[in-house]
């Protein structure tokens, strides 16, 4: 979460807080409002979301403006986790509260019957302490085994045995949802909830009460709801069941980026990348991703994440960083050569057709050669690379591979015929289109060329124990 960016407020008793003028408001008001003055000022309220402006954005901008407890409905790695956290952005900096206060209570509107006591006790000197928007937010995974008492509390022995009547309000050791009380509380993969544990969120959905084992407790909670499911969820794992279903005023569903620049995006913010990635690479890896989303021969109903690019970008940067280690070079850049290693570790994360057993391979390649190609008409298109042919048809080759340097390649590349400015004019060029001005990122687009080349069916490639040679077959 988002750390301070200024110090909490002074006011450290009731007194002094109503000095300030403060007036109590629901988390659900205060989102809305926070959310139509950032509307308002032209702030984008959802920093870090690519690709969502234009059809979930809006969306879920309407529901909170209305009040709604929301659900996200969508494939995995779709960023619908990360989409409930960016709310916190939208609670106010700093929250008083009865310090103390197991529930995070407002000094004016105590909800416990221990914080009414102190107050009518203490009048305007009840302590008030601040909690940071940060802690505002609790999030659960749901799994099978999540239990009542985990969510919304349990009778607390200890203090039954402390002298407390069983119906005392006192003795509940409260939840994860009470505990959430003026902030949001998210539940992931909420179809994972066993039915009936679903059940014991109706009263908090609606009534916003507390049941705990045949006692009503009033506590009238203030939460703003929200939860994450995968649409094969409902018929694979589980469901949500229809009453539950019924009290979330919004489901909305979200999808992948629809565009290859926002799916860049996404894989360059999330990735930790321990070398020297370039852009076409992330491109093609993007592209890649996309093509498996859009292949019958992959299973659609789960998706294809985003992490499975975050994952293939960060993969071929390890592999970019072990042959410097290994072979003394002074920088680490990422090469298509490296782009093998992604898809050697990468295919677990896609679930294919039944019938495709056995071809899964043969699917990722054909589809990561496809990815390339197009990266390679889309930079080097009007590029005459006729020059490079030529040397190779005439007995030159070139060798790469995951231990070959980029120095060694660039050593290796032929000698081209002269253009009028010099003999590595074509080298330059490359270069120059896709932005390559160290030797490392040099290397790495002439490999694309050369690629693209094989790809094209133009020049031969050879592969043998981790080298790849082009030439003439």
């Amino acid at each position: 979460m988002t750390p301070p960016t200024t110090p909490p407020p002074t006011a450290a008793t009731l007194g002094e807080l109503r000095a300030t003028g403060y007036a109590p408001r629901t988390v659900k008001a205060e989102i809305r409002d926070n959310l139509l003055a950032r509307l308002a000022s032209g702030e984008d309220p959802w920093p870090g979301l690519h690709g969502l402006q234009d059809t979930v954005l809006p969306q879920l901008e309407r529901a909170l403006i209305a009040g709604h407890d929301v659900v996200l409905l969508g494939e995995r790695g779709q960023g619908k986790t990360r989409l409930l956290r960016t709310l916190v952005g939208l609670l106010d900096e700093w929250q008083p509260v009865i310090a103390g206060s197991e529930l995070g209570e407002d000094p004016l509107e105590p909800v416990t019957p221990a914080s009414r006591r102190l107050a009518a006790e203490l009048g305007d000197a009840l302590p008030v302490a601040w909690r940071h928007r940060s802690e505002r937010y609790a999030e659960k995974l749901a799994t099978p085994d999540t239990s009542v008492a985990d969510l919304i509390g349990d009778v607390d022995p200890m203090k039954v045995a402390e002298g407390r009547l069983l119906g005392d309000p006192e003795t509940i050791h409260f939840g994860l949802v009470p505990r959430s009380h003026r902030g949001i509380v998210a539940i992931n993969e909420l179809p994972d909830l066993a039915e009936r544990i679903q059940v014991a969120m109706l009263n908090v959905m609606e009534e916003r009460d507390v049941q705990v084992r045949g006692y009503v407790v009033r506590l009238d909670l203030d939460v703003l709801v929200v939860a994450s499911a995968n649409p094969e969820d409902y018929t694979n794992r589980g469901r949500i069941i229809t009453p539950l279903k019924d009290r979330f005023g919004a489901e909305i569903r979200t999808h992948y980026p629809t565009e290859l620049d926002d799916e860049v995006a996404v894989i360059r913010q999330e990735a930790d990348l321990v070398a020297d990635v370039p852009a076409h690479l992330l491109e093609i890896l993007a592209r890649f991703t996309r093509a498996l989303r859009g292949s019958s021969s992959v299973d659609q109903r789960s998706g294809v994440s985003a992490r499975f690019a975050i994952a293939g970008a960060e993969t071929i940067a390890a592999a970019a960083l072990h042959r410097a280690t290994r072979r003394g070079e002074d920088e680490a850049v990422a090469r298509v050569v490296d782009l093998e290693t992604a898809v050697d570790v990468l295919g677990g994360k896609v679930e294919f057709e039944s019938g495709e057993e056995g071809r899964e391979r043969a699917v990722l390649d054909h589809l990561l050669r496809t990815a390339t190609a197009e990266a390679v008409r889309r930079h080097l298109r009007g590029l005459d690379l006729a020059p490079l042919v030529d040397a190779l048809e005439a007995g030159a080759s070139i060798t790469t591979g995951e231990q070959v340097t980029a120095t060694e390649l660039l050593d290796g590349l032929p000698p081209l015929p002269p253009s009028g400015a010099g003999e590595s004019d074509l080298y330059d060029a490359i270069a120059e289109r896709l932005g390559a001005t160290t030797p490392g990122q040099r290397a790495s687009a002439i490999e694309l060329a050369l690629e693209g080349l094989f790809l094209a069916r133009k020049v031969g490639k050879e592969q043998d124990t981790g080298r790849t040679t082009y030439g003439v077959e």
